[in-house]
């Protein structure tokens, strides 16, 4: 008997394809898995055109929970990211107009007080 083992080649991903981050973790994954084989099975029991729908809901649940990625999950969270770089924007740009209303007040005060 030999103790070697034959070592093989682990591809993780071919170098054109980008390995998509995880974003769906721990009791996540375990709901969309077990929630996927429940709409899977239901869909095969139930047949006909909403059992295949079921059937297809249920394996994006069921691929979300084993790869631990959802690309609606990324989608909403850039949504979430560009929305609070644009509310940044509107906050900074309000507070150049109060500082520009304030300079504007206090130059109509000084032209008030020189035509006097």
């Amino acid at each position: 008997m030999s103790d070697s083992k034959t070592l093989r080649p682990v591809i993780e991903h071919t170098p054109f394809q980008t390995q998509p981050t995880q974003n769906v973790h721990g009791w996540e994954r375990i709901g969309s898995v077990a929630g996927g084989v429940v709409m899977v099975g239901k869909g095969l029991r139930r047949g006909g055109i909403f059992g295949l729908i079921q059937v297809a809901i249920g394996g994006v649940a069921l691929a979300r929970g084993f790869t631990g990625h959802s690309s609606l999950k990324d989608k909403l969270e850039q949504g979430r990211q560009e929305m609070n770089a644009v509310r940044t924007k509107i906050e900074r740009a309000g507070e150049e107009l109060k500082n520009l209303k304030t300079r504007a007040e206090v130059a109509a005060e000084k032209a008030v007080k020189t035509a006097d």
